[in-house]
């Protein structure tokens, strides 16, 4: 027994055998069943007796063990091929000879989008499909930093931010290359100007799909890189974000843009923290100082600058939120963020905001009176409010999405939230959103019956 149990081979069990054997010479009536109980048991065990019970088993054992860790191998290996995709890849230095080809010299036609005013083509650069946006330089960077950059901003991936694939240079000039987003960008997706009355964001749901995504990404860029840096996007803007098909995910533009032009100071290095971090952490949680440095200067968009970004031309993570701020109130009223109307009576241009618009609808306007009660702030947001919307939307995740919005752009910066605390009220309006559009779907599982009864 001690042998057996120490040496659990084929050759002890064979022992048994003439035990049983053995069994059946001192009695014959009783050894007949335990021989019939021994060779099943054998033969389970055994693969040289092809008995029905061996066949079960094997078939048993086929349908759930075998194949079930084929399948578990099979999607395992689709999982990875899925996740190696998803990577981002190696930063490619192209060289211009090569955008240039992919361009026809850049005689190609330019792409017309416009979520960037700079020129633009759409080609394809070694087998994929690309975008390239030329830029010019703001301060001459050398390729051993362009290399860095590169490598920095290609460690960052989300799904709510289009990739950069790669830089070229060329003179005072960079070439931008981005994967290429199939959609619309989502000032035209809210301004039609062929027809105003339509709009592909025509749910409640889908808008606030959009502002979700937005809210993730812009996170991602400000919080959540893992490279102990805070990025300053600073190109936030409806023409921006491109909204794609069927399940109107919106994707953040040019993200990279200001750190690869050189609009970043070289006090500020930020390649310096890719290796060893010689600087005091608590002094640069920043892409950007406003220690006394003068410098470095932003492009704005007019309606989504800061009134801090205009005075100082500086741009922080603050004014990303102000942006943001002003694309979600444009998600809501679906007009512009800033326009100009003519007034007959007095012959000059009213300055017209949507957050102007926004704060009146939620504080009320100057008539006085009881502006802010319940039912006058759920009148004049139903109001204001998107008209192709046709009034279907919760109206008090509405409110409480433009009261986000209004404290996004604050005047004063330091009031303003910051984005992951943005992230955590808009995911809760949208799961508050989906639980009412799944409410309001009409009934499916009714059945109507004309018969007698």
């Amino acid at each position: 027994m001690a042998i057996n149990a120490a040496n659990p081979s084929s050759s002890p069990r064979a022992s048994r055998t003439p035990r049983s054997q053995a069994s059946q010479q001192t009695s014959t009536p009783v050894p007949t069943p335990r021989t019939s109980r021994s060779k099943p048991s054998l033969a389970t065990t055994s693969s040289s007796d092809p008995s029905t019970s061996y066949t079960s088993s094997a078939a048993y054992s086929s349908s759930t063990g075998y194949r079930l860790s084929s399948d578990t191998s099979t999607s395992s290996r689709t999982s990875l091929t899925t996740l190696r995709d998803s990577l981002p890849e190696n930063p490619h230095i192209y060289h211009f000879s090569e955008i240039c080809s992919a361009t026809n010299n850049f005689l190609a036609k330019r792409y017309s989008s416009s979520s960037s005013s700079t020129p633009s083509w759409r080609c394809t650069l070694r087998g994929r499909d690309a975008i390239v946006f030329q830029r010019k330089f703001r301060r001459k960077i050398e390729t051993n930093h362009l290399k860095e950059r590169l490598s920095l901003i290609c460690r960052s991936h989300h799904i709510s931010i289009i990739k950069l694939l790669g830089a070229s240079i060329s003179g005072e000039h960079i070439y931008l290359v981005y994967e290429f987003v199939n959609g619309a960008n989502l000032s035209d997706c809210l301004r039609n100007s062929k027809n105003p009355n339509f709009t592909v964001l025509s749910t409640w749901l889908s808008r606030m799909q959009v502002a979700t995504d937005l809210a993730h990404g812009l996170d991602y860029i400000h919080n959540k890189t893992g490279l102990n840096i805070s990025f300053v996007h600073n190109n936030i803007k409806s023409s921006g974000i491109i909204v794609t098909e069927p399940s109107f995910n919106a994707k953040i533009c040019h993200f990279g843009t200001t750190l690869m032009c050189g609009e970043i100071d070289e006090e500020n290095e930020i390649t310096k923290q890719l290796g060893e971090n010689t600087e005091d952490p608590s002094s640069s949680p920043s892409l950007v100082k406003r220690s006394g440095n003068t410098k470095v200067q932003f492009q704005g968009v007019r309606g989504y600058m800061s009134p801090e970004f205009q005075s100082t031309g500086v741009a922080t993570q603050k004014d990303d939120v102000y942006a943001f701020g002003v694309v979600v109130l444009e998600l809501l009223s679906g007009e512009e963020p800033l326009k100009y109307k003519f007034d007959k009576k007095t012959g000059d241009f009213i300055r017209k905001s949507v957050i102007d618009t926004a704060r009146v609808v939620i504080e009320g306007g100057s008539g006085g009176g009881d502006g802010g009660s319940r039912l006058n702030v759920e009148g004049r947001l139903r109001n204001w409010l998107d008209r192709r919307l046709k009034d279907s939307f919760p109206v008090q995740v509405a409110e409480k999405l433009t009261r986000v919005a209004l404290d996004c752009v604050h005047v004063d910066p330091e009031k303003r939230l910051n984005m992951g605390r943005v992230v955590g009220k808009i995911s809760k309006l949208y799961l508050e959103s989906r639980i009412w559009s799944d409410n309001m779907r009409m009934p499916t599982d009714i059945s109507v019956s004309l018969a007698a009864r």
